[in-house]
């Protein structure tokens, strides 16, 4: 079967020569394990920073060695009590076309009326992440006025479409002029470019009264111009930093943070969702039912074949996804 490996370390934005696609042989089963016949992966800006050799709240991946992320796939061989062949599987599986996991790590899909890949994005971490951060690091309100940066990705999209269906007004950014029609039609109240209008600029049109919540998914001159924005005792939610993800220098934060923090009294809190897992049947009974009734529409960027794995990640960093980005694996 085929592997996906990390070649080499990337310095600044990933390129294929980082990826190594290598012949393997199949796993073999052992007991209390399942084998799995991947269909979908997911692929996630989080994953460029484990491919640094540094110290994080999850270990680096290693040069040589299959890189891994969360995945669909079904069970052709099972030696674990709980899940039997035939199931379809949710995990964090090797970007390998066959894995073998603890039956234990994984969970077993129900037969759904959503897509099956749902479960990657807005029924799975990336949805997780955005009601988590809205509603317990932000303590999001009804009538609040809400700023999500980089808000037609898989998190930003969610972040922004869920306050609305609370109550709130909702301000986005995003890369282009497409994505940001796109965020209206999603229900954004306003929306605007960065790469053709400053986010400091654009928060003094948009929001001339400041905001009460701000979603960072980007860090960087977002961060600052969100922190001049803030209204006193109000909420910045740290959620990733795609602006620093490729930096080869150590990248200052916002020049106005200690200053405007102290005297707005902001709170200013960043999270892992993989702190949050008691959250998770909550999240989907909610979610589900704003599916169901339209509140949310899931946006998808679908990737054809597995050997297509590292294009899909470079492309997440040239903006090339609208919502999730997800490969589907060939049968």
């Amino acid at each position: 079967m085929r592997s996906i490996v990390l070649e080499s370390r990337p310095y600044g934005i990933p390129t294929a020569e980082n990826f190594g696609l290598r012949e393997i042989e199949r796993p073999e089963l052992t007991d209390g394990n399942v084998l799995v016949r991947m269909e979908w992966f997911s692929v996630d800006p989080y994953l460029r920073g484990r491919m640094n050799d540094v110290k994080s709240y999850v270990p680096p991946f290693a040069i040589g060695e299959s890189i891994s992320s969360g995945g669909i796939g079904v069970v052709v061989a099972s030696k674990s009590e709980r899940i039997k062949e035939g199931d379809r599987v949710l995990g964090h599986f090797r970007w390998q076309e066959f894995d073998v996991q603890p039956g234990g790590s994984l969970t077993v899909l129900p037969v759904s009326e959503v897509p099956y890949q749902y479960y990657l994005g807005a029924l799975g971490m990336p949805g997780l992440t955005a009601y988590v951060g809205l509603f317990d690091i932000g303590s999001f309100q009804e009538g609040q006025v809400v700023f999500v940066s980089g808000a037609a990705g898989a998190v930003g999209s969610l972040v922004g479409q869920i306050a609305k269906a609370k109550g709130g007004y909702v301000i986005g950014s995003a890369g282009t002029e497409a994505k940001v029609r796109r965020l209206k039609e999603l229900g954004f109240d306003a929306a605007f470019c960065y790469a053709n209008l400053s986010p400091r600029q654009a928060l003094d049109s948009l929001a001339p009264d400041g905001i009460d919540l701000y979603f960072d998914n980007v860090g960087g001159e977002h961060l600052e111009a969100a922190i001049q924005s803030l209204r006193p005792f109000s909420v910045a939610v740290l959620c990733g930093s795609i602006a620093s993800y490729h930096a080869t220098e150590p990248v200052p934060g916002p020049a106005n943070f200690t200053g405007a923090v102290i005297s707005k009294r902001l709170r200013v809190q960043g999270f892992i969702v993989s702190d949050h897992s008691d959250r998770q049947d909550s999240f989907r009974l909610e979610m589900s039912k704003w599916i169901s009734n339209g509140a949310v529409v899931v946006d998808e960027t679908i990737v054809e074949g597995f050997s297509s794995l590292p294009e899909a990640f470079i492309g997440l960093f040239r903006g090339d996804n609208l919502g999730k980005m997800l490969v589907r694996v060939e049968s």
